[in-house]
């Protein structure tokens, strides 16, 4: 039951990858404690392209088992798609699809339009505003291929909104949804500063982070998280898991140390409180720019991630 929080820093409607930002991201209600559960998206909106441009190689080995599993559609859904990065990457691996990019945050689809257009898809590219699962209303058709990554997990009822989903899609239709996979790993379990297991403790506040998260949703169900269970239960016909893997070997480049500072930025003002002090010194000294241990120096920096994706057909 692994979310990745870290490596998607995001439990969300996506940024294309799925917008899990995880702990401790602009809070929309001003929340100054570091546990806040609410993420302002918009102020979000660079780092969440930043990321989703950085995981494009695991999202083309998804995409690309996908192409093989889902035969020339025409109307592809991204529900939950933030600035659109992963919407324009279906564009490109199908391109006699109509792409709509889904999310609650406008100003994400306006990015989203720009991205289309500066990539030569604006002619078959759309956008629909407005909150999941209901906006899927609006849909002009029945989708061919409805992508759902790390969305799910945003709405109280998951198995209502599984539901609601797979109503919206054509006979014959498949459903994606990516949730789950393992928490990435950034740095080497004993980083020579610190108590060794560092990361493996972040991962476990962010845990009690999510449970938080989700039981604050509105109407929040539990729900086991039994992906081809629920698919099934919501009139589908569970067809595929598949995890695919990020692997970005040390010693890092700029922009996936750029990832990686942004991350444990994000995870040290989030989970300050549930953190001991040594490893908030410890942290701190990762994210200082002149100490030869941080992220910004240390030769031995890299990018380890899997998200797992779940596909289920619509009976014809």
């Amino acid at each position: 039951m692994a979310h990745d929080h870290n490596s998607d820093h995001g439990h969300g409607h996506g940024d294309g990858q799925g917008r899990d930002q995880g702990p401790g991201h602009g809070h929309k209600h001003g929340h100054g404690h570091g546990h806040g559960t609410d993420i302002d998206w918009n102020e979000m909106a660079p780092l969440l392209e930043a990321q989703a441009e950085l995981f494009s190689p695991l999202y083309r080995q998804a995409l690309s088992w996908l192409a093989g599993e889902v035969a020339e559609p025409g109307l592809i859904v991204d529900a939950g798609s933030g600035p659109g990065v992963l919407s324009c990457l279906f564009a490109e691996t199908f391109p006699g699809a109509r792409v709509i990019a889904v999310d609650g945050t406008a100003p994400l689809l306006d990015r989203a339009r720009a991205r289309a257009g500066r990539q030569g898809f604006a002619d078959r590219f759309g956008t629909l505003a407005g909150e999941l699962p209901e906006v899927l209303d609006h849909l002009e058709k029945p989708a061919d291929l409805l992508w759902a990554s790390r969305s799910l997990h945003h709405l109280g009822d998951q198995r209502a909104a599984l539901t609601a989903f797979a109503q919206r899609l054509a006979p014959g239709g498949t459903l994606a949804l990516l949730e789950g996979g393992l928490p990435s790993r950034f740095l080497p379990r004993d980083l020579g500063i610190g108590r060794p297991g560092l990361q493996a403790r972040i991962d476990a506040l962010e845990e009690e982070w999510f449970t938080r998260m989700r039981a604050e949703l509105p109407g929040s169900v539990d729900e086991t998280e039994d992906w081809p269970a629920l698919l099934t239960a919501a009139g589908l016909r569970h067809t595929g898991t598949r995890s695919f893997l990020l692997d970005l070997p040390a010693p890092a480049d700029d922009r996936t140390r750029a990832y990686v500072t942004a991350s444990l930025t994000r995870l040290r003002e989030g989970l300050a409180e549930g953190l001991t002090a040594e490893d908030r010194d410890t942290l701190d000294r990762l994210l200082d720019p002149a100490d030869p241990a941080s992220v910004h120096q240390r030769p031995d920096v890299f990018v380890l991630s899997a998200h797992t994706v779940y596909t289920a057909v619509r009976p014809s």
